[in-house]
């Protein structure tokens, strides 16, 4: 199964998230454009595993406090358009905590240095810098374990246990 931790958002911040995506698409930039249901905040991919019972256990002792978070500037790496988000001591102490976590229970993730970020389009091609990243934020009060999953040619996300 194909596991990462994650953030869900709020339908407020994906109907921010969505308007700058129509944004993109009026300026000109193609590309794969990620749907409004799969919008979320990686805090730690795991990626393919059969440790999916373990991955919970080690969820189960994350402790964190609410916390907010906000959008903020607009970005790429690469040919990868983004948005970044602030989230002040809370992210980063939720992200450690998640990281620790799997660290002390030996699950395998992908170690890259964490830049908050939200993808917006995989693939782009145009000029996007023209287009503002939008304002919004909100209160944290859950984390998700999702499970990524192929259906009908298209990548679905599903939350299969939270803390």
């Amino acid at each position: 199964m194909r596991l990462f931790v994650a953030i869900q958002l709020s339908d407020e911040l994906k109907t921010s998230l969505t308007g700058m995506m129509h944004e993109l698409k009026k300026a000109g930039v193609k590309g794969s454009f990620v749907p409004t249901n799969n919008l979320h905040l990686t805090l730690a991919f795991i990626g393919e595993t059969k440790e999916t019972p373990a991955v919970k256990d080690a969820l189960k002792t994350v402790q964190y406090k609410p916390f907010r978070l906000s959008l903020t500037e607009a970005g790429s790496f690469g040919d990868l358009i983004w948005v970044g988000l602030k989230g002040s001591q809370g992210l980063a102490g939720a992200v450690k905590a998640v990281r620790d976590a799997l660290d002390a229970a030996g699950i395998e993730y992908d170690r890259k240095k964490f830049v908050p970020h939200i993808t917006l389009v995989r693939k782009a091609a145009g000029r996007w810098q023209q287009v503002s990243a939008p304002k919004g934020e909100m209160m944290v009060k859950k984390i998700s374990l999702m499970k990524s999953e192929q259906k009908d040619g298209k990548r679905v996300y599903t939350e299969i246990f939270s803390i």
